[in-house]
């Protein structure tokens, strides 16, 4: 069963759990990450899954992620009612967006945009209320609370009925390795992931983005073109017109050829190859060698 996920306030923490449906109201970004950095140490099977997690699952050794579907149920859902720049400022790096994307996937996190910024930061639930202040704290951030209003959630009803959504437009670690292991096996979906997870994290604005390294890594196993632009539309990386543009462009680079795939019936398909800027390098310098091509 997972741990009830908490906030560092400044005398100990802040169970989420004992706020009955919370609902937190705008929060600064470091007050966000925080929240979602507590549901991925409450619960990283399912925020946060490891390659062997995720090869647990795929693999039929076991019929489900136990961690991963106990914290689905068991985990305390909050509403978050927050500015887009927030969400933005959060998910602006491949990892952090795949964490927050994977509790809206479990319906742990219903992401809210909030048109206009409030006096404070506030985690409220039915029956109890209090402001989140930050405050200098050793190391991390902190937070204090302040007051109790059991009043504070129910004012907030009426702005939570009319927000609009917030849409993660980044897939989660599942997702990826899901749609990535159904079309190709085990080890073209674990080559995709690992080339997400560059140690230092991969930035929004890093040119060599998720799109081109998943069909990257697909070029690099001789993939068909078909199925690969498939694969990436499933993990929820961009459509398959969009994968077109980016076969175009890697092959303008020398990055990418293609030979054609005969079948007994019917036409025959492509097959794109990694030319050798792409098929030499080991895994971890892929990115590198490609930022070199397309900007060279």
């Amino acid at each position: 069963m997972p741990s009830d996920p908490a906030i560092p306030i400044a005398d100990g923490s802040l169970s989420i759990g004992s706020f009955a449906d919370p609902l937190l109201v705008d929060p600064e970004p470091p007050l966000l990450s925080a929240v979602v950095e507590a549901y991925r140490e409450a619960a990283p099977a399912l925020v946060d899954p490891d390659l062997p997690a995720l090869r647990s699952v795929a693999d039929g050794s076991s019929d489900r992620d136990p961690e991963a579907a106990a914290a689905a149920t068991d985990l305390p859902p909050i509403s978050v009612l927050a500015t887009s720049a927030a969400f933005e400022s959060v998910a602006s790096g491949f990892r952090p967006a795949s964490r927050l994307a994977a509790l809206c996937d479990a319906d742990v996190f219903d992401l809210l945009t909030l048109a206009e910024p409030q006096p404070n930061a506030l985690l409220a639930g039915d029956g109890a209320g209090c402001v989140l202040v930050g405050v200098a704290g050793e190391g991390d951030a902190r937070w204090r609370r302040v007051g109790d209003d059991p009043t504070l959630r129910e004012r907030y009803e009426g702005i939570v009925a009319s927000a609009d959504p917030y849409r993660i437009r980044t897939p989660s670690r599942r997702r990826v390795y899901a749609a990535f292991e159904e079309r190709f096996g085990e080890a073209v979906a674990a080559d995709v992931v690992r080339l997400l997870d560059p140690g230092p994290a991969l930035a929004a604005s890093d040119p060599v983005g998720p799109r081109i390294r998943a069909y990257a890594v697909g070029a690099r196993h001789g993939a068909q073109d078909r199925i690969l632009r498939r694969a990436c539309e499933d993990a929820g990386l961009g459509s398959p017109s969009t994968f077109t543009r980016i076969k175009r462009r890697l092959i303008d680079a020398g990055l990418v050829e293609t030979e054609r795939v005969a079948r007994p019936i019917g036409r025959p398909r492509e097959r794109v190859v990694a030319a050798s800027p792409l098929s030499g390098p080991p895994l971890e310098r892929v990115a590198d060698a490609v930022r070199e091509s397309l900007e060279g």
